[in-house]
């Protein structure tokens, strides 16, 4: 019991981190006009959108913040940490004063807080994933540590769960940009507090507890550089995973939209089902890379995203069929599957425990800042560019990429750095 306590409190981060996350983004038409007068609606939008990206480019410095502070002084320390830094954030947002009280201020606030939840997410995969990894038997650390992800689209699940009744049933846009859109906020604080408190229960993990004191002062991106094909493998493994996945995610709602023609409602609907489906393959595919190996879920991946990338999303820009629509959504999912239950367990057995959280986290927090921040942007560059399907080979040509690096990663399912795992004396 101890063990599924500390996994669960482990994994459960990301289920907060994700839905406040996605409700800035569902709620800013909302809220924007209570923190900017502008008279132009587009023009708070770009300034909500603005205060989002500061958010993401905040997640290197928490990838790399967390990361030391787990290595330093322990998983259960910084997931603590970072969840605290989410539930300040939301708490922030949903009880700030708007412009018209506070002025200048108002905006201030709001861009303090985001920064709060970018440096929070930046520095919960890789302290997740190590812990994740760290806690869990070797003969069924893939199917663990594969939760992370579960948890991840719960939390986008979740925060449709309330955008969709409070826009439907329970307020009308009026209430909701007066004050409505303070609820999902007030939720996902509340939430981070359940959160704290688990996690303040769960156990540290062995490989921590085992390494010298001597070594543990070293961590930091110094010794960090001293394993640059590592880092290196781990940046460039992030990359497609990253880009597929924010391609079949969060812009294929504005794709389904744009290019399909599809209404709003019915995309949501359309995209929150696939991605149900693509949440219960996750510990299915986890539990399988116990039992072949990490490898070939990554080939997987990397092959079939090169080989289907291009068809799937013609063929969905293309269709006008929703139950069409949701089966390619749902097959790009269950490829990208093989990269998402397998590659934080692969990061995490790739390092030594000393910088372990910090070699998973910032090179993943760097790529996705990359590649997945950018991905909507540049696909909606192609789009205006009139050459939509450029985007499509973009997504492809990330993939090989990726692929490549696959053939230079050893199988850390049989050979791993982890005190607990097959090759833990290599330490």
């Amino acid at each position: 019991m101890k063990r599924i306590r500390s996994i669960f409190g482990g994994s459960m981060g990301n289920l907060v981190e994700w839905y406040d996350w996605f409700v800035y983004s569902a709620f800013a038409l909302y809220f924007a006009s209570s923190f900017f007068p502008e008279s132009d609606p587009t023009a708070r939008l770009l300034n909500t959108s603005g205060i989002f990206a500061l958010g993401f480019l905040m997640r290197p410095v928490g990838g790399w913040m967390l990361g030391w502070v787990a290595d330093r002084y322990g998983r259960k320390v910084a997931l603590t940490t970072s969840v605290s830094l989410m539930c300040l954030g939301s708490a922030i947002i949903a009880l700030i004063p708007g412009y018209a009280t506070i002025g200048i201020a108002a905006p201030i606030l709001l861009t303090f807080a985001r920064m709060l939840q970018g440096l929070s997410v930046g520095g919960e995969f890789g302290a997740s994933a190590t812990y994740l990894a760290e806690i869990a038997t070797p003969e069924h650390r893939g199917f663990w540590a594969s939760f992370q992800y579960v948890t991840l689209i719960l939390g986008q699940l979740l925060a449709l769960g309330v955008l969709l009744p409070l826009q439907l049933v329970f307020l009308s846009d009026a209430e909701i940009e007066a004050w409505g859109w303070r609820i999902p906020f007030a939720i996902g604080a509340v939430l981070a507090v359940v959160v704290f408190w688990i996690r303040r229960g769960i156990e540290e993990t062995p490989d921590f507890l085992d390494e010298d004191i001597e070594a543990l002062r070293k961590t930091g991106v110094r010794e960090l550089l001293r394993h640059p094909r590592t880092v290196l493998i781990v940046f460039f493994m992030a990359a497609g995973g990253n880009v597929a996945f924010y391609t079949f995610t969060t812009y294929m709602q504005k794709y389904l939209v744009a290019s399909a023609g599809f209404a709003k409602s019915q995309a949501s609907l359309i995209v929150a089902a696939a991605l149900a489906v693509f949440m219960c393959a996750q510990p299915i595919a986890g539990a399988l890379s116990d039992r072949i190996g990490r490898k070939p879920l990554l080939y997987w991946f990397g092959a079939m995203g090169v080989l289907c990338t291009v068809p799937l999303l013609t063929a969905i820009g293309q269709t006008r069929d929703p139950v069409i629509a949701f089966a390619l959504i749902t097959a790009a999912l269950l490829i990208i599957t093989g990269n998402s239950a397998a590659s934080a367990t692969v990061k995490a057995e790739l390092f030594p425990a000393r910088i372990r959280a910090l070699g998973v986290g910032l090179p993943y927090a760097v790529s996705i800042s990359i590649f997945g921040g950018t991905a909507e942007y540049i696909a909606l560059w192609f789009k205006s560019a009139g050459h939509e399907s450029g985007y499509f080979w973009y997504v492809t040509a990330i993939i090989a990429a990726t692929l490549t690096v696959y053939f230079f990663i050893p199988e850390t399912r049989w050979k791993s750095r982890m005190v607990s795992g097959s090759g833990g004396a290599d330490r």
